[in-house]
């Protein structure tokens, strides 16, 4: 039985996904968020740069997905800092 998720709801699933990720651990959602933004960014640009020179049988889903994913980490991020005001407790802690 396969499932077909629409690219919408792919979205809010990674966007669920990571707003947990914040409420749990603001430490390392923001040290993921910019990992994992940085990685899917690249393979991305590189994937988009390669299909510019010469054309594969990657289906455009796999491009709107990545892209969505990219989306997905940002707007959970800005909904969090957002929620909050902008505090977050590593920030505050003192060592």
């Amino acid at each position: 039985m396969k499932i077909r998720l629409s690219l919408f709801e792919i979205f809010l699933l990674e966007t669920v996904a990571w707003l947990g990720l914040w409420l749990l651990s603001d430490y390392l959602a923001a040290l993921l968020t910019l990992i994992l933004g940085a990685i899917v960014s690249g393979i991305l640009s590189i994937a988009l740069i390669s299909e510019a020179i010469e054309r594969s049988n990657v289906p455009k889903k796999y491009f709107q997905v990545m892209a969505l994913s990219i989306l997905s980490i940002v707007v959970a991020a800005a909904i969090y800092v957002t929620l909050l005001g902008g505090e977050m407790d590593f920030l505050e802690k003192s060592f």
